[in-house]
């Protein structure tokens, strides 16, 4: 079982628990600025990193996605990969689902099999933290709802740095159902960099014809950001009787599915969930859930994938 992040991560308001934990956090943050004399970098593949400085829910492995499907259009040899965690089993299977994931214990590793293999371009779920490379493009995500939670580094927030540091990245993605875009513009232009790249992407479910309007669900996941998973669904006129939100990459009991499969006869509903979500269910149960497939609409994607290959 995983701990969901504290609430007063996201409270606009500082709280005591904020307070009492900023000397942990500057000391943290000083670590973190110690930087290694050579980062490793190689002319034979071209490196887009996706991460985040708001710790979990923002979209970075549905953008990885998106942008691998963009390039392999394209006719780029291109692939996945993702530095292995044993909890992220999830994450590696819905990749390698999608396109070719090389996973390894260090990132640098993975990217010397995918040049030994051939790859032209590799696409790093996660790791713009990581001292051991440089990327030739770097990416970073944020969801609009959560935006900057409290504004604060962990653990007195959920930053993983100070929200200055985007000035480095090569693009800004906000992602979500489209809300809270106008104010999160306008504080990236006023305090952090007008010319900043900023870019728009907004949860799309791609099966949804399959799912009649009629129908009653129950919907439970344990993604990064379940408030957003279900205002997408309200956006599409999904009834919703009840929802459980479980920690990110949580793995489920034999006594959690019990309970969602006893109260959906109960309320004579159905179960909703994920794709990531049934990753982890897969081999737990003969019950059949219904899965929501989700892509990212980019706007002006083809601007935006000339401004990467550039």
């Amino acid at each position: 079982m995983k701990l969901k992040k504290p609430n007063f991560w996201d409270l606009k308001d500082t709280s005591l628990y904020s307070i009492l934990l900023s000397p942990i956090a500057i000391l943290i943050n000083s670590l973190n600025k110690i930087s290694i004399k050579k980062k490793y970098h190689s002319n034979k593949i071209f490196t887009i990193c996706i991460g985040n400085i708001y710790l979990g829910g923002t979209g970075k492995t549905t953008l990885s996605i998106k942008i691998y499907n963009l390039l392999k259009r394209r006719g780029l040899k291109v692939c996945f990969i993702k530095k292995f965690y044993s909890n992220q089993e999830d994450e590696r299977n819905l990749l390698s689902m999608k396109g070719f994931l090389i996973s390894k214990k260090t990132r640098k590793e993975a990217l010397l099999e995918a040049i030994k293999r051939g790859f032209k371009i590799a696409i790093f779920d996660d790791g713009l933290q990581d001292k051991t490379i440089e990327y030739d493009k770097k990416i970073v995500c944020f969801n609009n709802k959560n935006w900057l939670g409290n504004g604060k580094t962990i653990p007195s927030g959920p930053l993983r740095e100070d929200i200055n540091s985007i000035r480095k990245y090569d693009h800004v993605f906000l992602n979500g159902n489209l809300e809270n875009l106008k104010n999160i513009k306008n504080f990236i232009k006023k305090n952090i960099d007008q010319k900043l790249n900023i870019n728009i992407g907004e949860y799309v479910p791609t099966n949804i014809k399959k799912f009649k309007k009629n129908k009653r669900y129950i919907v439970f996941s344990g993604i990064g950001n379940h408030s957003t998973f279900i205002g997408m669904l309200k956006k599409y006129k999904m009834k919703i009787i009840k929802d459980f939100e479980f920690p990110d990459h949580y793995t489920y009991s034999k006594e959690d599915i019990a309970k969602l499969i006893n109260l959906s006869k109960k309320f004579q509903c159905r179960l909703l969930t994920t794709e990531k979500d049934f990753e982890r269910l897969r081999n737990k149960t003969n019950h059949i859930f219904n899965i929501i497939k989700v892509d990212l609409k980019l706007q002006d994607e083809k601007k935006f994938i000339k401004k990467i290959l550039n």
